[in-house]
């Protein structure tokens, strides 16, 4: 396939920055839109940055007149659970306003492609594990509704003016770029494994545990984690699924593993070799219990395959990271 100029919105944050670098490294040509809200202008290494908000319909408009893209990838949006159950509207604004006014945009510009960073959270408290697609979506979040309402949205878009897309719900996106250049760096930071490593590097006293009384093996939430360079790797192949004409899909993006908030802290103590403080409180708003994805069918339709599926090595990935980061 020759090469494509893509449009990576959110291209400044944790995800994106690393799709940006798979898609240079193959010949494509990203272009980061980001308003740098969460982002940091120094992960933008792969193509040009323009900062803009997404929900801006004239600049927005501008950047698609002037880099006319092949195909866009979606990041832009706000994505913590806690936080969208305190601000609700801060999330019905910007994640399903923005994407508004992107799909108008794309429609403007006759860009028919897009693949879309969505959720787990749009499944809400699980009724089996490991999910699949036909799991129903019933969001218990306004984040994981915000998501939800961005997948029938592109249903929508799809019937009435033909957009082709393909929507990634994955799971706990994790690790580092292995080759250190790029990493997890949010502010404020709520992610587990990044809180655990500032915990282990004394930039934290301690770690909290939300909720130690959920029916699993040691009473802490369980997770899927992925890393984030196996998420990159199934948005690049994504987006050559609909650059070849196919149909859009919805697909789940995981290891298929779980485990336990108390199984990952053990982890980070065993890779960093430090001792961690650990406090336990009550459950947070919003927090399903047990969330293991089913990736077949993103491995059938796509070819995917997860390269770094042990969570020791994920957590070791992101300690590298860490201590470039913050030394």
């Amino acid at each position: 396939m020759s090469s494509q100029k893509i449009l990576v919105t959110g291209g400044a944050g944790y995800i994106g920055s690393h799709i940006c670098k798979l898609l240079a490294a193959r010949g494509d040509v990203p272009t980061t839109v980001d308003n740098l809200s969460t982002g940091y202008p120094w992960a933008v290494k792969w193509g040009d940055l323009e900062q803009c908000d997404i929900r801006d319909d004239d600049r927005l408009s501008d950047v698609f007149k002037r880099y006319k893209p092949d195909a866009v990838i979606h990041f832009a949006a706000h994505c913590y659970v806690g936080e969208s159950v305190k601000f609700p509207e801060k999330y019905y604004n910007n994640n399903i306003g923005g994407m508004m006014t992107l799909l108008n945009v794309m429609r403007k510009y006759n860009v028919n492609y897009l693949v879309f960073s969505s959720s787990s959270a749009t499944f809400g408290e699980p009724l089996s594990t490991p999910m699949d697609e036909s799991h129903p979506q019933n969001p218990t979040s306004p984040y994981g509704f915000t998501k939800y309402m961005g997948e029938r949205m592109m249903l929508d878009y799809e019937t009435a003016h033909g957009l082709r897309f393909v929507s990634l719900r994955y799971f706990n996106a994790a690790g580092a770029d292995p080759e250190v250049e790029i990493g997890e760096a949010h502010d404020p930071e709520t992610h587990l494994i990044p809180l655990i490593l500032d915990a282990a590097s004394g930039r934290r006293k301690e770690i909290s545990i939300f909720g130690t009384d959920y029916e699993t093996r040691d009473g802490t939430c369980i997770r899927d984690y992925i890393h984030v360079s196996d998420l990159a790797d199934a948005h690049v192949r994504a987006l050559d699924y609909l650059l070849t004409g196919k149909e859009s899909q919805f697909l789940n993006l995981g290891n298929g593993n779980g485990y336990t908030v108390r199984e990952v802290i053990d982890l980070g103590i065993q890779v960093t070799g430090q001792a961690i403080s650990i406090t336990e409180g009550r459950r947070r708003a919003g927090d399903p219990s047990k969330l293991i994805s089913d990736s077949t069918r993103a491995k059938k339709i796509l070819g995917w395959q997860p390269k770094h599926t042990n969570l020791q090595t994920i957590i070791e990935d992101a300690w590298r990271w860490h201590r470039k980061y913050f030394n």
